[in-house]
């Protein structure tokens, strides 16, 4: 309309400096009056695809999002992530994977390129697809602690050894001599760790006991901790430790005073009895925001990747004090 080139109306729109100065005046005027004339404005997607950005972070998770038996375990992650996000400026996309089937990072439905970059948070990662996010340049961050895959994985994970280690620690302090672990040693990164915090404080085998066989039934479990002689019972899981502190009630045994019990971990207000477990709050929330900042740094080469561990608040409950005495 102005008679003039698409790369002439280029540097008029986006008034770029080293090429106005090559465009005549009466240029600048014609192609300045079309577009008023035409209201005619650039187009933000298209500006944004040129250089390479939308704007967009992705959000995967291996598991559901919203299943009810666990959206009081992913909600706060993913406000963390809406209210970062929202701060930055960056749009969210949750990537669903193809239907029917197992989801994949690189599944043949999942368009990762749509984001400029991707949250991934769930309990168990592929470690084949983390191992060829690690090796090439797309950028993403992990919500929990991994292990290398091919090299460093980037992650906003929670300090579970230091908030294990120091519950331990309060056990000992009390005068608790021996220890019962429920819950397995390994597993996700996530046991792992607790376990490695649980061994780091007690130290010698003799002081603890290791119960992994969570499946069977409460009577077991409960019948398993006293039988030796453990006056305190860390549990990997809080179902766990409902279920035994019922039985435990239902026996007429006094908690805490006939037997202490600690949950490594409170990602739920759940109280039994009017009580709260003894435990540590996961701060699931400032992961999804801390994450979030991380990998728009990330995005805008602000930062390359980077590993976090973030504290865990103590919850003092009501389920651990001093040993009993006969």
């Amino acid at each position: 309309m102005a008679g003039v080139s698409q790369a002439t109306v280029s540097l008029v729109v986006n008034r770029i400096p080293e090429g106005l100065g090559r465009i005549p005046q009466a240029t600048r005027e014609r192609v300045e009056k079309i577009i008023r004339e035409t209201g005619y404005v650039a187009d933000p997607i298209a500006r944004k695809m040129v250089k390479g950005q939308n704007r967009i972070l992705g959000v995967f998770t291996y598991e559901p999002v919203f299943p009810s038996a666990q959206t009081d375990f992913f909600a706060p992650f993913l406000l963390g992530i809406e209210e970062a996000a929202q701060e930055l400026g960056y749009d969210l996309l949750l990537l669903t994977g193809a239907a029917g089937q197992s989801k994949k990072i690189f599944g043949g439905n999942v368009r990762l390129r749509l984001a400029d970059g991707c949250l991934i948070l769930g309990r168990q990662f592929d470690r084949a697809e983390l191992g060829q996010l690690v090796a090439g340049d797309y950028p993403f961050v992990a919500i929990g602690r991994r292990d290398d895959a091919g090299g460093p994985v980037p992650y906003v994970g929670a300090d579970y050894v230091g908030a294990v280690r120091s519950l331990v620690e309060q056990a000992f302090a009390l005068g608790h001599e021996r220890l019962a672990y429920v819950g397995p040693s390994d597993g996700v990164e996530s046991s792992d760790d607790r376990w490695a915090g649980f061994i780091s404080a007690v130290g010698d085998d003799n002081r603890l006991v290791h119960l992994p066989e969570v499946t069977q039934p409460a009577e077991i479990l409960l019948k398993s901790i006293l039988d030796s002689g453990a006056t305190v019972a860390f549990f990997l899981e809080l179902a766990d430790a409902v279920r035994v502190e019922a039985l435990a009630r239902a026996w007429d045994l006094r908690v805490p005073d006939d037997l202490s019990i600690v949950v490594l971990g409170n990602h739920l207000r759940v109280e039994t009895s009017a009580r709260q477990f003894t435990s540590f709050s996961i701060p699931r929330e400032e992961m999804g925001r801390v994450a979030t900042r991380m990998l728009v740094q990330q995005i805008e080469q602000l930062a390359g990747r980077e590993q976090l561990l973030l504290p865990c608040p103590p919850i003092s409950g009501t389920t651990l004090s001093g040993v009993p005495h006969d």
